[in-house]
């Protein structure tokens, strides 16, 4: 039977991405998106709700994700859904979080600005 486990989310960044490394050596960013839910009520009132996710990059991902993403960004991330658990005063507890298998900035930095193309010049792009 096939399976698939896969999350898309487009959200901000709540805080800078946090690098760190496990105790065999990976190298893996963590941070925390959020993503808003806006709906109008029976009443007609604006309604807003965000949902908080989890975030681990791995590797190479990772690197860039602490290189380039700060806490605002708007970003896509897709990936899967993993859940670990642990114990805590002998009871376990279990969370879920995105492990990212891409991601992508949709926003620009204030300092970037749009290059400005020169006429005449065409462009190549790299694919």
């Amino acid at each position: 039977m096939p399976a698939l486990n896969r999350v898309e989310i487009i959200g901000r960044l709540g805080k800078d991405p946090e690098t760190r490394f496990t105790t065999k050596g990976s190298k893996v960013c963590a941070f925390s998106i959020a993503v808003d839910r806006r709906w109008r009520s029976a009443e007609g009132e604006m309604k807003k709700e965000t949902d908080w996710f989890n975030v681990e990059a791995w590797g190479r991902l990772g690197e860039i994700c602490q290189d380039y993403l700060q806490k605002g960004r708007l970003v896509y991330i897709e990936g899967r859904l993993h859940t670990d658990q642990y114990e805590q005063e002998g009871e376990k507890r279990y969370f879920t979080k995105v492990v990212a298998r891409q991601m992508q900035m949709l926003d620009r930095k204030q300092e970037e600005e749009e290059p400005e193309a020169v006429a005449g010049e065409e462009e190549e792009y790299p694919f």
